[in-house]
């Protein structure tokens, strides 16, 4: 079978490989689509953390069943996706019931070759089905289900007011999830084109440019006075996490989904006097999956509003450093496999 290997930064080789065969415990799955992430871009730029090269990338996946050893409920053929977190199942996190942050965990397409290929092998554990959604709604649902389980940590309840900065694919489904929790979102950029497929395509009805003069200031009318009470940084920008302290209100909760490699910095008398909280999000659970399909189902996320860009297999190589590009528009890159 074709491969498509990051073989170091910013270069990529179509190799062949042998086609897995199945083992005990796994799945085969042909993979019809693949969605380019920003975990996809980064390790191809030589920024990604817990990355070693070469590596074949990709996770937001989805195909069709070929053979699963261990899973009597799945058919033969059907659409499906998967979780790609693989988890150990028996350390403190495993144990917890948080098997998105395992101590030992394996993302596919970051610690171990992930979905670049015309067939991928994976643990039958982390099959979902496909429940009559098309391939490229499948495909991104593990991109919805990132920001919906940031939403979940934050606890979000309605009536609230939530800032998610960074209007990138992973924010944007943030805001999408944070509004179906019953939240006011309030979108922050530096990118106006963004700002403007927040308001005309998802309906987000507070934007802010972070380059703007005065963002607390413009926080600050919105919420009259109070600020936001919940902020999910979705950017992975150093400067964006540390200034976004600032936006906090009093008593309110900063969740950190985007990820960086340097060290995060903030005033301690001002994070305490807020008795504020601080939290990670990594990655998401099944039942963040099912809520994800659940919501595309009810007509709550109209999934194929995020595709902008499509491209074959083929074309990977030729077109992936074009993505890297923010005048290019990208918010989602679809690949699809024959």
């Amino acid at each position: 079978m074709e491969t498509l290997v990051c073989t170091s930064p910013r270069q990529f080789a179509y190799q062949q490989a042998t086609k897995p065969a199945l083992t005990p415990g796994n799945a085969i799955i042909k993979i019809r689509r693949i969605g380019i992430c920003g975990t996809d871009l980064h390790a191809f730029e030589g920024t990604q953390p817990f990355f070693n090269y070469p590596r074949i990338l990709g996770h937001e996946l989805a195909g069709d069943l070929v053979e699963a050893d261990g899973a009597p409920e799945f058919a033969a053929g059907e659409a499906v996706t998967f979780i790609p977190y693989f988890n150990c199942g028996y350390c403190i996190a495993c144990r917890s019931g948080k098997p998105n942050c395992c101590a030992r965990l394996q993302v596919s397409g970051v610690h171990i070759d992930g979905g670049m290929v015309e067939y991928l092998s994976v643990p039958a554990y982390s099959l979902v089905h496909g429940e009559g959604l098309t391939h490229d709604e499948l495909a991104l649902v593990e991109p919805l289900a990132i920001g919906a389980h940031g939403v979940r940590r934050a606890e979000v309840q309605p009536g609230e007011v939530v800032l998610v900065v960074g209007a990138g694919p992973i924010g944007l489904g943030t805001m999408e999830f944070a509004r179906i929790a019953g939240a006011t979102v309030i979108a922050l950029d530096i990118n106006e084109s963004r700002l403007s497929f927040c308001r005309t395509r998802l309906g987000v009805a507070h934007t802010v440019n972070a380059q703007s003069p005065d963002v607390a200031g413009q926080l600050a009318d919105l919420t009259n006075g109070d600020m936001p009470t919940v902020v999910i940084d979705a950017t992975g920008s150093l400067r964006a996490i540390n200034t976004s302290f600032s936006y906090l209100a009093h008593s309110g909760r900063y969740i950190l989904v985007g990820l960086q490699k340097g060290d995060v910095s903030f005033s301690h008398p001002e994070f305490h006097k807020r008795e504020a909280t601080l939290m990670s999000s990594r990655n998401a659970t099944r039942a963040d999956f099912e809520h994800v399909i659940s919501s595309m189902k009810k007509g709550l996320v109209d999934p194929k509003t995020y595709i902008t860009h499509r491209v074959g297999f083929e074309q990977v190589q030729a077109e992936f450093e074009h993505w890297l590009n923010p005048a290019n528009g990208v918010i989602k890159a679809m690949v699809t496999m024959v």
